[in-house]
């Protein structure tokens, strides 16, 4: 599988290449970036260590030479400041976002192509992509609340004192100030964590809470956030190439589950080589289902501010 990487030369974009290249799936890896220079220095910096990594060609490309890609990634996009909501990045970045799709449409996008949206606000512009790129729905993926999911089930196993691995816990919704935490269903080894004496409703609380303000917290502490949203772009890379049928919580335009259609977020999604393969719609706590729709109607409601 070829992906192009398109913001390569930037922190997300160099990090989701460098997982991608100690991954070993993909075999063809092409940075492009604005700025020309830092894409050649990132693919020349990963080449040096292609010995002792995987088989793999890594170099700096444009829109022309990526015609023929399997995937392209989406990671290029304006920082969001520390005390800025995703969501307050969208007028700043739409007009961007949408000059990269006209470029990738350009380049003669394969209609069997995939593409993953990590710009923020990731929700919004997924569902641009959608629209414009002319891809079916289930081939345009949106990192969603994959890193959300990520933090979340680390806090909740650092809190406890548990090994992360064996802590499963799903953040869905929006990928900001609306996601929805999903302790109905959260485990450690199979077993519910709500049957744990530790696991209190202050705690439960608490570890959302950080949750909901790590991006932020990362962007005061060091700029922005990178190997954490690189693992978990080279998860939903990994399943896709492989064609895994993992159930990740990717954002997609929905179709009706919970009561939500018409809007890009993230719910339960099986991810294999076509995209998007299901949406799955499991038993929920009823406030928890309220806080999805919740979700999409604020999504929805900025959507319709949205100047294309």
């Amino acid at each position: 599988m070829k992906v192009t990487i398109i913001g390569g030369g930037g922190r997300v974009g160099a990090c989701a290449a460098f997982a991608l290249q100690c991954g070993g799936v993909i075999s063809d890896i092409q940075l492009l970036d604005a700025n020309q220079a830092a894409a050649e220095g990132e693919a020349l910096d990963l080449l040096h260590g292609s010995a002792l990594t995987a088989d793999q060609r890594i170099y700096a490309g444009d829109y022309a030479r990526a015609a023929d890609s399997c995937l392209f990634l989406i990671t290029a996009g304006l920082r969001r400041k520390p005390d800025e909501s995703r969501l307050d990045l969208i007028n700043r970045n739409v007009s961007l976002f949408l000059q990269i799709l006209d470029g990738i449409k350009g380049a003669g996008l394969r209609q069997d192509a995939l593409v993953l949206v990590v710009s923020n606000p990731v929700d919004i512009l997924t569902q641009l992509a959608v629209q414009r790129l002319g891809l079916p729905w289930r081939q345009v993926l949106g990192l969603g609340t994959m890193l959300d999911t990520a933090r979340f089930s680390s806090f909740i196993a650092a809190e406890l004192k548990l090994a992360p691995t064996q802590v499963k816990a799903l953040i869905l919704g929006e990928h900001g100030d609306s996601m929805v935490p999903i302790w109905s269903s959260a485990s450690v080894n199979g077993l519910p964590l709500a049957g744990l004496p530790a696991c209190t409703p202050g705690m439960q609380n608490a570890v959302f809470e950080r949750t909901k303000g790590s991006g932020a917290e990362v962007i005061k502490k060091k700029g922005g956030a990178g190997w954490a949203v690189a693992i978990a772009i080279r998860e939903v890379i990994q399943s896709l190439a492989l064609n895994q049928q993992r159930l990740l919580p990717v954002s997609s335009m929905q179709q009706g589950a919970y009561g939500v259609r018409g809007v890009c977020l993230s719910l339960p999604s099986v991810v294999g080589r076509g995209g998007v393969m299901d949406q799955m719609e499991i038993n929920l706590w009823p406030k928890e289902r309220l806080g999805l729709q919740t979700s999409a109607k604020a999504l929805q409601e900025t959507l319709s501010k949205v100047k294309t």
